[in-house]
């Protein structure tokens, strides 16, 4: 199953979806898919002035719509407040969102979106065991993992936490795991494949001499398998911090770790910033190998991934620092014999 997937350069591969219907974009939505139609909430932008003018971040609570690729956008209707930075996947019908910042600091609440006969619905979820922004998680089977982030809007370190939350439980409830044996982390990529959760690369921090936090950028990775444990796996080729998660498969076998923040250009002033790199990662889970593939067209960093209609989207995200885009971009995976790959 590893060879016979390739990603296309070109359009055959990536598309366009209708943008949505906000000028700037949002930085970590939450997305996923429930009642057939495509889900988008919250996020944050600059909306008057870019952070280095002294613009302040501004949290959203709108809920988005898209009941089918070739439609438009409607509003469904709002959060339970304003809200990112956040995890979310799609399980059993709805759009399961966990933790995630406000403008007045971190939240632990956790809930289900679920869109049904054209009205949007809200239920709750069990409540994280901590307050907790910046994570990263996967949906294993009826199993959500999430793993690290920080628990203060200025914190100066990074947690080393693992929670896992059975959705298919008649009474779900958060459980706390072994961590994996790297650093801590924020806004790593988490990715479900192979029977085993994933986390690859992130920030940890520290504080500098006036307080301030530092990161310092990780291109390790670790597999964690249900009964087994964490595994150290081979290292990435280079930092991928906050690249769309939970990573889009292909097959049985791969996961793709698109653009992120490399740290190429940290000297670089923002006004002269050129963007996150287009860069792909492929991992193997058969081979322990990851492999440089097709670039992608929409390099973003603190974005959701959504499987929607066969294909893995990247809605909106941020694609300078500062800079957002309401752009919403669709790849579907290309066999090597040029036909459309079937989606896991």
């Amino acid at each position: 199953m590893s060879a016979i997937f390739t990603l296309a350069a070109d359009s055959v591969g990536w598309s366009k979806l209708p943008s949505l219907p906000d000028k700037e974009g949002f930085a970590s939505m939450f997305a996923g898919v429930s009642g057939g139609a495509l889900l988008a909430a919250g996020g944050a932008n600059f909306p008057d002035k870019k952070p280095w003018e002294g613009g302040k971040k501004i949290w959203y609570d709108t809920v988005f719509v898209l009941e089918k690729p070739d439609g438009a956008w409607q509003v469904a209707g709002k959060l339970p407040r304003p809200l990112g930075y956040g995890v979310s996947v799609t399980h059993g019908g709805g759009v399961v969102c966990v933790g995630g910042s406000d403008a007045d600091g971190h939240r632990a609440e956790c809930f289900r979106l679920e869109w049904r006969g054209g009205k949007l619905e809200t239920k709750p979820l069990p409540t994280l065991p901590r307050t907790v922004a910046n994570m990263s998680g996967a949906l294993l089977g009826d199993t959500l993992y999430v793993a690290g982030g920080i628990e203060k809007s200025d914190s100066t370190s990074t947690l080393k936490t693992f929670f896992a939350l059975d959705l298919g439980a008649k009474q779900p409830a958060w459980r706390e795991l072994e961590p994996w044996p790297g650093p801590p982390r924020m806004l790593a990529v988490a990715a479900a494949q192979d029977g085993s959760f994933f986390l690859v690369s992130g920030a940890d921090l520290s504080a500098s001499p006036d307080g301030k936090p530092v990161r310092t950028y990780l291109k390790d990775a670790y597999r964690y398998t249900p009964g087994k444990g964490w595994k150290r796996i081979a290292d990435l080729p280079r930092a991928a911090v906050a690249a769309p998660s939970p990573a889009p498969t292909l097959g049985q076998t791969q996961f793709l770790v698109m653009s992120g923040d490399d740290a190429a250009q940290l000297t670089v002033a923002p006004t002269e910033h050129k963007g996150f790199p287009k860069s792909v990662l492929a991992y193997d889970t058969r081979t322990d190998r990851w492999t440089e593939t097709a670039p992608t067209p929409a390099p973003r960093v603190t974005v959701p991934t959504v499987q929607w209609k066969g294909a893995w989207l990247v809605v909106s995200g941020e694609q300078k620092p500062g800079i957002r885009s309401p752009e919403v971009w669709t790849l579907k995976p290309v066999a090597t014999d040029g036909l459309p790959a079937r989606a896991p």
